[in-house]
């Protein structure tokens, strides 16, 4: 990630004396709703894995490189999941999760770019880090100990994305847009210090976001 943002902070820096960019904020609620389809424990599928959803506020920053031609780059404060056991497990809490998932996009704005409602697309690349995975008490009890660890690995994938602004006035506007980002994650369970359970979680989350915009 350190990586991919020094890319674009120099991609930026060259670009700028050869547009007349403008750098806007958007600022709102982001809900993150993973996808229902759960996800098997030790390639047994009749016990699984799946997220519930969640909102936090989200903050995404846009570079206007040209007319049409825009960079945005997603953020939020962090989300916080419950991971329920599905199948076999039904009912059953496994764990908590928090994660963030900063998300670059470039987006194509149609129409002119002096119209009020202004809708677009987007593609880009996302990088999900999983952190403060606590396992609750019901999987300690059902694996016998207290001495219990979740991990669940970070995630590199693409998302894609539609929306629209709708320009209030010089400064003010409103900002919706949708995305659909590929989040896969391995998700390992220790008993302790030994691997106990194991499962590809798919979160696959779809990701709605409603706020206001301010262009500097």
């Amino acid at each position: 990630m350190k990586k991919l943002s020094a890319v674009l902070l120099s991609t930026l820096l060259v670009a700028a004396p050869f547009a007349q960019a403008k750098l806007s904020v958007n600022v709102g609620a982001i809900n993150v709703n993973p996808t229902s389809t759960a996800s098997a424990i030790d390639q047994n599928t009749a016990l699984g894995l799946v997220a519930d959803s969640d909102t936090q506020l989200g903050i995404t920053f846009d570079y206007q490189y040209s007319d049409n031609i825009v960079f945005e780059l997603i953020a939020a404060t962090p989300f916080s999941h419950t991971v329920d056991g599905a199948g076999g497990l039904q009912g059953a809490e496994i764990a908590k999760v928090k994660h963030l998932p900063p998300t670059l996009l470039a987006q194509y704005h149609f129409l002119d770019a002096g119209a009020k409602f202004r809708p677009f697309v987007g593609i880009g690349l996302n990088y999900t880090v999983f952190f403060d995975e606590e396992p609750t008490a019901a999987l300690k009890t059902t694996l016998g100990t207290d001495d219990v660890k979740v991990d669940l690995d970070n995630s590199f994938g693409l998302a894609v994305q539609a929306g629209f602004n709708y320009q209030l006035n010089d400064k003010w506007g409103l900002h919706a847009m949708l995305s659909k980002m590929d989040i896969d994650t391995d998700a390992t369970v220790y008993a302790n210090g030994q691997k106990a359970l194991t499962s590809d979680v798919e979160i696959d989350p779809v990701v709605a976001m409603f706020g206001v915009k301010y262009v500097f």
